[in-house]
């Protein structure tokens, strides 16, 4: 009972914090077509920059702070960048946003180093929020639990009980009439486009201090983000919750078990040794192969579910 709650709970803080880190990326696929493979590299400099700042004004202004600074550089990439690329064709727009994540990469290294810097969780987070048996769960995942889901709350409300959010909706998917009545779509682009790198931002702030803040925290989140936009469904907010949570369950509780092939056939009557054929797959344990689980949803979703769990078109 203790493993599982206690492992159902960290699967779900991970789970907030890769949607936190996917809602980005999807809210600029839905609204521009745009899939920006340096989304990632925003949520590294969002965590960079909330630690430097940290030093300065304090962590929970930082919290607020990284994610503004981080939007305006993505609101002036697509400004200076992206709408300059967007006629050449979405090659065009990849090809750009896979030189920038390879960019801002180098960039980081060069300010902040090669190795990690000691990002300090804030005394107010530090400890247990309760314990269960002889396992305590961290406040500091509580409080990124109630970030994902505030930030969930904060954006469904703007698209949806908001005039601001109406003109984006309006923007995107009639631009000629959204002009037509006076409004400048390419700054909608714009700020769509700064709002979706701010989020990430907001999630590497809080992942940058619950787990460690160093140049490859993009390369090791970057991949999984796609996976969960795909498993959701391309552009779909909705199914980028779920995928997240999903993913999140599922490689927690694999990391936690032992279990293996070989061990399942042996409790059934079926000997497996070392003459058996394929021997070292068949002891391969679950918690061996916990990385490689997302990918291979990943396959198993487009061969039988193309369009995602909740997309609603598989081209």
């Amino acid at each position: 009972m203790e493993f599982f709650v206690i492992s159902l709970l960290n699967g779900v803080s991970y789970g907030l914090l890769l949607f936190m880190l996917s809602s980005g990326l999807t809210l600029i696929f839905s609204m521009m077509g745009v899939l920006n493979f340096a989304h990632a590299a925003f949520y590294m400099v969002g965590a960079y920059v909330a630690y430097a700042l940290g030093f300065k004004i304090g962590f929970f202004p930082a919290l607020i702070a990284a994610p503004l600074v981080v939007g305006a550089l993505g609101a002036l990439v697509e400004r200076y960048g992206l709408r300059t690329v967007h006629k050449y064709g979405h090659v065009a727009e990849l090809l750009f946003t896979f030189g920038l994540a390879y960019l801002i990469e180098e960039v980081v290294k060069v300010i902040w180093g090669l190795t990690a810097v000691p990002n300090r969780v804030p005394e107010i987070l530090d400890g247990p929020l309760f314990t269960l048996y002889s396992t305590e769960f961290p406040k500091l995942r509580g409080f990124m639990m109630l970030v994902a889901l505030l930030m969930l709350l904060a954006v469904y409300l703007l698209l949806k009980r908001t005039r601001i959010g109406l003109v984006i909706q309006s923007a995107l998917t009639h631009p000629q009439m959204a002009e037509a009545l006076g409004h400048n779509v390419p700054r909608v682009f714009m700020l769509v486009f700064g709002g979706g790198t701010a989020l990430a931002a907001l999630a590497g702030v809080v992942g940058g201090v619950t787990f460690v803040t160093e140049p490859s925290m993009a390369a090791s989140l970057g991949p999984i983000i796609f996976v969960v936009a795909v498993v959701g469904g391309m552009g779909s907010l909705a199914g980028a919750f779920l995928a997240s949570l999903l993913i999140g369950i599922i490689q927690t509780f694999a990391i936690g078990l032992d279990w293996s092939l070989g061990g399942f056939l042996g409790a059934i009557g079926i000997a497996v040794n070392a003459q058996t054929p394929l021997y070292s797959l068949w002891k391969l344990q679950l918690s061996q192969v916990a990385p490689v689980l997302p990918y291979l949803l990943l396959v198993l979703m487009l061969i039988f579910r193309p369009k995602g769990l909740l997309g609603t078109r598989a081209d």
